[in-house]
C-alpha cells in the first residue's frame, strides 16, 4: 500500500512540492554561509518524492545553533514552503483517494517550518 501511495504521491504533488525544496536547496547554497540550509532543504526533497513509510524524527543532540538556524529558515524559506503545503494538502482533501495525501502533506508542514535538528527515518 505504501508503494501505491508513493506513486500517487508522486504524479500528483510530490515531483512539484520536492522541485520546490531543490529550487530553494540551490539558492542557498549559493551562499556560502548557508549551504547547511541547502542541504538540510535537499534532504528534505528526497523526502517530499517519496514519504510514506518514513517519519521525522527531532535529533536530540542538536545544539543551540540549529535553533537560530531554524528561526532564520521559517523568516526566508520555512513559510513559503509551508503555505505550499497547505494549499496543496487542502486541494488534495476534496477528493477521497487524495485524504492520505493531505494528510502526508500536512505532515510535511513541521520539517518545512524547523529543517535543522530533523532526521528522516523509515518507519519499519
Amino acid at each position: 500500500m505504501k508503494t501505491v501511495l508513493n506513486v500517487i504521491w508522486l504524479v500528483l504533488s510530490g515531483f512539484w512540492m520536492a522541485i520546490g525544496y531543490v529550487v530553494a536547496g540551490v539558492i542557498c547554497c549559493v551562499f556560502i554561509i548557508t549551504i547547511p540550509f541547502g542541504l538540510a532543504s535537499f534532504r528534505i526533497a528526497n523526502y517530499a518524492l517519496w514519504p510514506f513509510g518514513r517519519t521525522i524524527e527531532q535529533r536530540r543532540e542538536a545544539g543551540v545553533m540549529s535553533v537560530i538556524g531554524n528561526v532564520i529558515w521559517i523568516i526566508v524559506a520555512g513559510w513559503w514552503l509551508a503555505i505550499g503545503h497547505i494549499v496543496t494538502g487542502l486541494l488534495q482533501c476534496v477528493t477521497i483517494i487524495g485524504i492520505p495525501l493531505g494528510i502526508a502533506n500536512f505532515k510535511m508542514i513541521p520539517v518545512s517550518l524547523v529543517p535543522l535538528g530533523s532526521e528522516i527515518v523509515p518507519t519499519d
